[in-house]
């Protein structure tokens, strides 16, 4: 069971980069996901989410407007479009997966990708 990110790296402010997160070894589709981050000395925060049906999302008022995500549930993937990158939003991003019923929560995290942006 993983997670694996993939996108990031080194991008000038006012560019942008797409973010991947692939499973293997389970399936997607009955998960929430979410993108995280989490920059040196700070707690790691959401930047996004994604129900497991796709229909509803949710961003950090930081990336609203400049982010999208967005899952596959056919390729068992999600992706995270960030544009308009700011220095700020320099940080390591996870991926995470959730599913959960009164009893039950199961979740995985991704090992994160670095994205750097320059001013």
């Amino acid at each position: 069971v993983q997670l694996v990110e993939s996108g990031g790296g080194l991008v000038q402010s006012g560019g942008s980069l797409r973010l991947s997160c692939a499973a293997s070894g389970f399936t997607l589709s009955k998960y929430d996901m979410s993108w995280h981050r989490q920059a040196p000395g700070t707690k790691r925060a959401l930047v996004a989410a994604i129900t497991s049906g796709g229909n509803n999302t949710n961003y950090a008022d930081s990336v609203k407007g400049r982010f999208t995500i967005s899952r596959d549930n056919a390729k068992n993937t999600v992706t995270l479009q960030m544009n308009s990158l700011k220095p700020e939003d320099t940080a390591v991003y996870y991926c995470r997966s959730r599913w959960s019923t009164p009893d039950l929560e199961e979740i995985y995290w991704g090992q994160g990708t670095q994205v750097t942006v320059s001013s």
